[in-house]
């Protein structure tokens, strides 16, 4: 496994994968360049970095991975600038949530040979390396896009860090990815900011509907609070994809719009029944865009202290949870506790150690 550790940009994605690398490989060497030099200083601090770099120079060269985590607009001119001092067996890979651009970029300057995309799909509202954390990316699913001709060996190396700081890798093609962001991630943010424009352009006087604002208005619009510098950046980096669906979602918008003009409220339930189903079937344990397959139900009594039993037996054994938490059922007074796990083997021996103190274990 790699041990000789670069990053240009050490920011809140970048810090987080330093930390974490650190965190799980503690014997590695880790360098890094940012023009901030703060985050320079504090990295240093925490022991994370060995090698504080005020340029990118000759030093990269004893690094056999490198972390590209700068925004889009400065990728190419760094990788320019890194190219001269890349040694034969180094991997570079990105955490841009966009990837067919980066890897336009890496085929222009001939890179294709060392390069690797990477889309860790976890973040936070706040940025810089003062807000990076181990935790951030754990249970996180983390994108990997290659570049063609493959270079297994390559991904191989990506995959094996990606999962030694605890993140799910997916192997996804650039273009693919850019396709599933622009649905999951990029139009839900466009579509809770129209959402709230019209209703801050709708309101009265009296601004009822902002006080009134609540619960699942909340909810859904929550991500329309993003920067919008780095979201209007992402429109421009992923354009056609986000446009194709943001205009298949006009398309909905309008048919449900032409249904309820017409009185068609027989369509106007069948399209919500058919959203809603559709919808329950999405994993609540998932924390990416799919879930990992190594989960388990738990039947429980909704009372407290239950979760800290079941954890307590998993954790006297040895079995690390990757994430947790409880449907309520509030006729029966019982719940059904979900608990993910990294691994397969760790999801059996959890059902069975929970099986033999007598809870009913379902597993998926």
């Amino acid at each position: 496994m790699d041990k000789q550790f670069g990053f240009i940009g050490l920011g809140l994605i970048g810090g987080s994968i330093a930390k974490s690398i650190r965190k799980y490989i503690p014997d590695a060497c880790i360098g890094a360049y940012d023009s901030a030099g703060e985050n320079l200083h504090m990295a240093k601090a925490d022991g994370v970095l060995d090698v504080a770099m005020d340029t990118i120079d000759e030093r990269f060269r004893d690094y056999t991975m490198i972390f590209l985590c700068t925004p889009i607009d400065l990728a190419e001119e760094s990788l320019r600038k890194l190219k001269p001092f890349l040694r034969d067996d180094c991997v570079i890979t990105d955490v841009g949530s966009t990837k067919a651009g980066i890897h336009r970029i890496a085929a222009s300057l001939g890179l294709n040979e060392h390069f690797i995309g990477g889309h860790p799909m976890a973040g936070l509202e706040k940025s810089g390396y003062l807000n990076a954390s181990d935790l951030l990316l754990e249970n996180a699913f983390y994108m990997v896009t290659p570049s063609y001709p493959l270079n297994q060996r390559n991904i191989d190396r990506v995959l094996a860090i990606t999962k030694t700081i605890r993140t799910i890798p997916y192997v996804i093609d650039a273009r693919e990815h850019d396709k599933v962001v622009a649905g999951i991630s990029h139009l839900p943010h466009i579509a809770a900011s129209s959402l709230v424009n019209v209703i801050r352009k709708e309101d009265g006087e009296n601004h009822l509907m902002h006080r009134a604002a609540a619960g699942g208005f909340k909810d859904i619009t929550r991500i329309a609070s993003s920067a919008p510098g780095m979201w209007s950046q992402i429109c421009r980096q992923n354009k056609a994809p986000i446009l194709a669906m943001l205009e298949r979602y006009i398309e909905e918008l309008s048919a449900m719009a032409e249904d309820i003009r017409l009185d068609r409220y027989d369509a106007v339930y069948d399209t919500l029944d058919v959203a809603g189903k559709y919808r329950n079937t999405f994993s609540d344990l998932s924390i990416g865009f799919m879930q990992s397959r190594k989960n388990i139900s738990v039947h429980v009594a909704d009372k407290p202290g239950t979760i800290s039993v079941v954890v307590a037996i998993l954790a006297a054994s040895g079995v690390s949870i990757a994430n947790l938490g409880i449907n309520h059922n509030r006729e029966t007074g019982e719940g059904v506790l979900g608990i993910s796990f990294y691994d397969t083997d760790s999801c059996t021996l959890a059902a069975d150690l929970l099986r033999q103190f007598n809870y009913r274990v379902d597993t998926f």
